[in-house]
């Protein structure tokens, strides 16, 4: 009897396992760790049901990447099952390196090592635990294989990494602006001169997935509150080591000045549930700053934040600092902790990314952004920043 496992995603509805070793990978102890890894980190603060988690979406997108290369092999596309069964690894475990909170901790907790770098490694352990059997996989998920439009479909403006959390964020935060046609793209994706693109009939679903995403974008990812929160917790990580607090258990290594070393198994050990105890705990700490910032996330008591078009003018951070000064009895650099100002940059279409290439039925091919649409040509060009103030209320 052929192997099939069915998992019921409340997104897709049934996916399907039907190979022993993706089975076997999504069994490890490295991939189930991500079921304790917050996919949307803070932003259930602001939306209650964004509680899925990085396991929900690399399922999803696993799912996704079945569907695509169904629909690329039914259009004649020479994919063996060797290839297909690597590129559905690669996007399985392209997101396995998160650590806590996801985004919101990257860099922070572990300076200097992004998330990528870290699934790589994890990538490489686990094709040694399956004696070479995911080579392929590590060579679609950097690029190096031959058949680019595989990496495509994995890391690129138009990915199926976009597609599920696009439509899985939405989903569970309640905001129906990020839902896209994802089915209607999949089934108009095609390989042309060797790489990935879609056809001319899905030109308005492309538009619709852009501007979604840059509705996402503003309304949740980048939402002030969430991004408060977000903030918040940096400098409860950057506070604790700052002041060489003691964190319970492995958490207490990457605090410490030797954060930067660190195995791949002390790495997966650590996860949200780590992070989020350590917090409760320093709600009742010595240091005044770190016990407010810990009391805030807990009990959601967050900072006031404020976004501006134009840089915070210098005057009011120093008013704002010197209300926390009084307030609660701080010196500036304390007050500095609370009050601090920064900036956010999101642009609807990167065009130093990947980019979204249409094939017309002329053989013509042009860049999303070259096509004769008034909608794309007034939303699509050009970053929007926006800068912001966070102050104690």
């Amino acid at each position: 009897m052929a192997f099939r496992k069915i998992i019921n995603d409340p997104v897709h509805g049934f996916i399907t396992v039907d190979d022993e070793l993706i089975y076997q990978i999504i069994s490890h102890p490295y991939y189930q760790r991500l079921r304790r890894i917050n996919q949307m980190a803070m932003a259930h603060l602001v939306y209650p049901g964004a509680v899925h988690t990085r396991l929900h979406h690399s399922l999803g997108a696993y799912h996704l990447m079945c569907i695509a290369l169904n629909e690329l092999k039914n259009k004649g596309v020479d994919i063996n099952e060797q290839e297909e069964q690597a590129a559905k690894i690669a996007i399985l475990l392209h997101d396995i390196g998160h650590g806590p909170f996801s985004h919101a901790l990257e860099n922070v907790l572990i300076e200097n090592t992004p998330h990528e770098k870290i699934s790589l490694q994890l990538m490489q352990e686990l094709n040694k635990k399956f004696d070479g059997q995911l080579q392929m996989a590590l060579d679609i998920f950097t690029g190096s294989y031959p058949k680019k439009y595989l990496h495509q479909l994995i890391s690129g403006q138009l990915d199926v990494d976009r597609m599920d959390y696009l439509s899985r964020d939405s989903f569970f935060t309640g905001v129906t602006e990020g839902v896209i046609s994802y089915d209607r793209i999949l089934k108009m994706i095609v390989v042309h001169n060797g790489g990935l693109m879609v056809e001319e009939k899905a030109i308005y679903s492309i538009e619709k997935f852009l501007v979604s995403r840059r509705l996402m974008y503003w309304q949740v990812y980048l939402h002030k509150t969430v991004l408060c929160a977000e903030q918040m917790l940096h400098r409860i990580i950057k506070r604790a080591k700052y002041i060489k607090a003691t964190a319970p258990g492995l958490l207490n290594k990457f605090i410490s000045q030797q954060s930067d070393v660190f195995t791949l198994e002390e790495f997966c050990n650590l996860d949200d549930c780590d992070v989020l105890f350590a917090i409760k705990e320093w709600c009742s700490h010595d240091d005044k700053i770190l016990s407010f910032l810990c009391k805030g996330v807990i009990d959601r008591q967050l900072l006031k934040i404020i976004y501006f078009g134009e840089p915070v003018p210098p005057s009011l951070i120093k008013e704002k600092q010197a209300e926390a000064c009084k307030k609660m009895n701080l010196t500036d650099e304390e007050a500095s902790w609370l009050v601090f100002t920064g900036e956010v940059v999101s642009s609807t279409y990167d065009f130093e990314d990947e980019n979204i290439h249409i094939l017309f039925k002329n053989g013509q091919v042009r860049d999303i952004s070259e096509v004769d649409n008034a909608l794309i040509h007034q939303n699509l060009r050009g970053k929007i920043k926006k800068y912001y103030i966070c102050y104690l209320r």
